[in-house]
């Protein structure tokens, strides 16, 4: 097997998420955070036939693109990684009760704001809340805005994204800035007051569910 640019993205991706991975037979990818507040799932266009547990992502990550065009092979105990140069590979799995994985699908609610992200925009917030190191963004008045919520003076960033929903409302969807571990592209966002959201990537299929603050209220 050989792993496409995409899926090696997606598993990139995932490795800033959580280091181990359970890899399940099928064509589906998920991982979710160790303080299980973000759930990501990906469809790819490979098909595993056994489940693979990874408790280093970023190791054999690094191990197979360390090899010019690699080809892996599930074995019963490791995977083998050969190319047309005779280099080989043995990469053992791991066992996976050490392996934190997700063990139940996330349904999202219904949501009474939605908006559209643009890579643009994302990339922004993100730059613009490291340069000012803004920790928290909120959603309000359909903008974004990068903070310290704990520091009523402390520099903010604000950006329009045109939220929909109800404009007799009021709201606050907080968020960790470090929360938005997603994949370049644009987004369609939904957010629930159940205090979660879900972006979903309209590039490539892939999602993330992510928990929003305590102090996040809807009306």
């Amino acid at each position: 097997m050989k792993l496409s640019d995409n899926t090696l993205s997606v598993l990139k991706n995932y490795a800033n998420i959580n280091q181990n991975l359970l890899i399940t037979a099928g064509s589906t990818l998920s991982t979710m955070s160790v303080q299980k507040n973000i759930f990501a799932k990906a469809e790819i266009s490979e098909t595993f036939d056994r489940d693979v547990a990874i408790y280093d992502l970023n190791e054999f990550l690094a191990s197979v693109t360390g090899m010019s065009d690699p080809d892996l092979d599930f074995k019963d105990d490791f995977i083998l990684v050969t190319n047309n140069n005779g280099d080989k590979l043995e990469f053992y799995y791991s066992d996976p009760s050490v392996v934190s994985s997700p063990t139940t699908e996330i349904t999202m609610p219904n949501a009474e704001i939605t908006f559209t992200l643009s890579n643009e925009q994302l990339s922004d917030i993100v730059k613009m809340a490291a340069i000012i190191g803004a920790a928290d963004m909120v959603l309000e008045n359909g903008k974004l805005t990068v903070t310290d919520k704990k520091n009523k003076t402390a520099n903010n960033y604000s950006k329009n994204v045109n939220a929909k929903g109800s404009e007799v409302v009021d709201y606050k969807f907080w968020f960790k800035v470090e929360n938005l571990k997603l994949l370049s592209g644009t987004y369609d966002v939904s957010i629930s007051s159940k205090k979660i959201s879900y972006f979903k990537n309209q590039n490539i299929d892939i999602g993330y569910f992510i928990a929003l603050e305590p102090e996040s209220y809807y009306g």
